[in-house]
């Protein structure tokens, strides 16, 4: 069975290898020189830092696939983040999360002591929700939506009301703003707002307390060199700088690809891309979807810093918010307009990590949500917020820390939709009701026999383990296919 992988990002990658080890013959188009999709860094020689995601979550999800792909776990540094992060409220107050319950509870009950029996009871509710939810929604693909829309599922739905927004699903557990705003925010790890996200995001919170938050040591690009050397080894083809301009379709089943002005024959082909772009590569209109209107995720503008001043004390992750925390969120996501107080993300990674920069200095890393919006002047505007965003960092965690760099690089959404990100959103389309679960795309493509998609804009999702998990998916559903042939 001959097999192309489109775009060779940790879902493509994954795909590739855990076929590789079921026997298939696996070639990947790139169209860039480097592999790895988002998984990349940003350097200016002295300084290096990922340009993309940086925190780790459920570890040992990304162990167990990449075992299974081939590459032993002890080729992994992973280094646990204790405590996982600090808050920044802009009212002064602090408040750092922890792994660990019971230390958790101990600093909500320092500075909101009537949320501690809400916090005991959030905790054991989703106990139960993510036991659900993981076996029911991450770990199956939905090619039909009565297989999503199952009695069972919907059952756990209704009762667990996770159909609200993930906000209105915290107003039933904590009533300080504070403390729901710090169980909320992990949306934005995956492009979302929690004001209209599904509540079952809500567990991406608590894997945080199940699983813990982890650094991967050289940063989370230095996973990109295992794969593609597992790649080489198991023999399978790579293609980089070779853009895929067709996919072939006969009788509405692929017959192989366009690549670099020449044809090549493939009996499957999966696309590891933006899923709203897949449509380009299908010159035939008869084999198209009915088309759809597809929200992006929201967007990053991204400053990356060289310091020469060790920031060792400070956690690795450190978020700022502020007051008007729902304002903001409304501005990126429904108005789609710049915030004049934004939130945002700094990785410090020295603080786990004494060889993330050189001797006596420091490399930053801040993420500040925007909204994909194209009409928006990054050039003019990005200096500004960028510098704005460093002044409250400086005042509130990082003392004199703008008159210590001796690098900074800013990465806007503009570069991002150059990269080939969806209308410049920086996690694919976003996980809104209407974009989850069954309502997402799927592994399968609906219309064409041989045509599978994998990648943050698929079920089951964003993040680097959850694309991981979707790879996986789609190799099961392979097999299963070829199990029903034979």
């Amino acid at each position: 069975m001959e097999i192309s992988v489109i775009g060779a990002g940790v879902g493509g990658l994954t795909s590739a290898l855990l076929l590789a080890e079921k026997g298939y013959h696996v070639t990947i188009f790139e169209k860039d020189q480097r592999l790895g999709g988002r998984l990349t860094y940003e350097t200016n020689g002295e300084f290096t830092i990922d340009q993309g995601p940086t925190i780790v979550l459920l570890p040992e999800l990304l162990l167990e696939i990449l075992e299974e792909a081939g590459i032993s776990r002890d080729k992994l540094n992973l280094i646990p983040c204790d405590p996982l992060y600090d808050l920044f409220f802009a009212g002064g107050t602090k408040l750092t999360k922890w792994q660990d319950p019971d230390k958790q509870q101990k600093a909500i009950e320092q500075l909101f002591p009537e949320e501690v029996p809400r916090f005991k009871r959030y905790m054991e509710d989703m106990n139960e929700i993510y036991h659900f939810g993981y076996h029911a929604f991450l770990s199956k693909s939905f090619d039909r939506m009565r297989d999503f829309l199952t009695f069972q599922n919907m059952k756990f739905v209704m009762k667990s009301q996770s159909y609200r927004s993930l906000s209105s699903f915290l107003s039933r557990y904590f009533t300080n703003d504070y403390l729901k705003q710090a169980y909320m925010l992990q949306s934005l790890y995956i492009g979302g707002s929690p004001y209209r996200v599904p509540a079952l995001y809500g567990l991406i919170s608590y894997s945080e307390h199940a699983f813990g938050i982890w650094y991967l040591k050289g940063g989370y690009h230095s996973l990109i060199p295992l794969l593609e050397e597992a790649c080489i080894r198991k023999g399978i083809t790579i293609y980089k700088s070779t853009e895929v301009t067709e996919i072939m379709v006969q009788q509405n089943r692929v017959v192989g690809l366009k690549a670099a002005g020449k044809q090549h024959r493939f009996d499957q082909v999966i696309f590891n891309g933006e899923y709203p772009f897949l449509e380009r590569l299908l010159k035939d209109e008869r084999v198209k979807s009915k088309k759809q209107d597809y929200q992006p995720s929201s967007g990053c503008l991204l400053a990356y810093l060289g310091v020469n001043k060790r920031f060792s004390k400070r956690e690795a992750h450190q978020f700022f918010l502020p007051e008007q925390f729902e304002q903001h969120m409304n501005e990126v996501f429904e108005q789609k307009t710049l915030s004049a107080h934004p939130s945002s993300y700094l990785f410090n990674p020295v603080a786990l990590d004494h060889e993330a920069a050189p001797a006596g200095k420091s490399v930053f890393y801040v993420l500040i949500p925007v909204p994909a919006n194209p009409s928006i002047d990054w050039q003019k505007e990005k200096d500004r917020i960028v510098d704005n965003v460093l002044e409250t960092i400086e005042e509130t965690a990082f003392p004199g820390l703008r008159q210590h760099v001796e690098w900074l690089k800013i990465r806007t959404p503009d570069e991002a939709s150059e990269a080939g990100l969806f209308l410049g959103g920086s996690f694919g389309i976003a996980p809104h009701l209407n974009q989850s679960g069954g309502f997402r795309p799927q592994i399968v493509h609906p219309t064409i026999k041989g045509l599978y998609t994998v990648g943050a804009s698929v079920h089951p999702g964003g993040g680097i383990p959850i694309v991981m998990q979707g790879a996986r998916l789609l190799v099961q559903h392979i097999e299963k296919e070829k199990e029903m042939v034979i």
